[in-house]
């Protein structure tokens, strides 16, 4: 009988040292592989947070500066539209004197019975008014036996030229032509001999 409860305890995992050390073993490794998941949790939990913190600062930066470039581009389309507004301001506030001069001599040339100071009036004006566009970069076209050149001028007839010299050039200036700043604003309508 002693043989089989020799057998038994040997059946017996609970007093076999080898099983009962196994089982610790395993116990152990279990409680190891726990611990290093939770520290690799807490580990990756940390590295979250952290990120979020990152990814809030860099989208509050962006979210700024995206508020910041809306603001820009409105005030610089705001100043330029008063710019356009108002741009030509100080060009017509100094063409005033010029409506002041041209009321005047209107209503001399009305009572007035020497047309010759009349006809003088009108010359001082617009003598000051050509003045005025020279300092603002305007200029006349110079049209008097000048080559025919498309960039400057506007053919609106062609006649048989009176001598060979002429052939090609501008014989007369039907309306004259302005450059701005040497950019033509306004082609001189010419008669071109041919």
């Amino acid at each position: 009988m002693m043989g089989k409860s020799a057998q038994k305890n040997n059946q017996n995992p609970e007093n076999d040292p080898i099983v009962t050390d196994q089982e610790a073993t395993n116990v152990q490794n279990e409680q190891v592989n726990e611990s290093a998941e939770t520290s690799t949790a807490d580990n990756l939990t940390v590295q979250m947070v952290e990120m979020q913190k990152k990814y809030d600062e860099l989208n509050d930066t962006h979210l700024r500066l995206m508020a910041e470039y809306d603001n820009y581009r409105k005030r610089t389309l705001r100043e330029k539209a008063d710019l356009i507004k108002t741009g030509g301001e100080s060009a017509l506030v100094n063409l005033l004197p010029v409506v002041d001069d041209m009321e005047r001599a209107v209503k001399n040339a009305r009572v007035s019975e020497d047309m010759i100071a009349v006809v003088e009036g009108v010359e001082l004006i617009y003598n000051k008014f050509i003045s005025y566009l020279a300092q603002q970069g305007v200029k006349p076209i110079e049209t008097e036996m000048k080559d025919f050149d498309t960039d400057h001028f506007e053919a609106i007839a062609t006649i048989p030229a009176p001598a060979e010299e002429l052939k090609g050039k501008v014989i007369d200036c039907v309306q004259t032509g302005y450059v701005l700043f040497d950019k033509v604003i306004r082609h001189a309508k010419v008669v071109v001999g041919e």
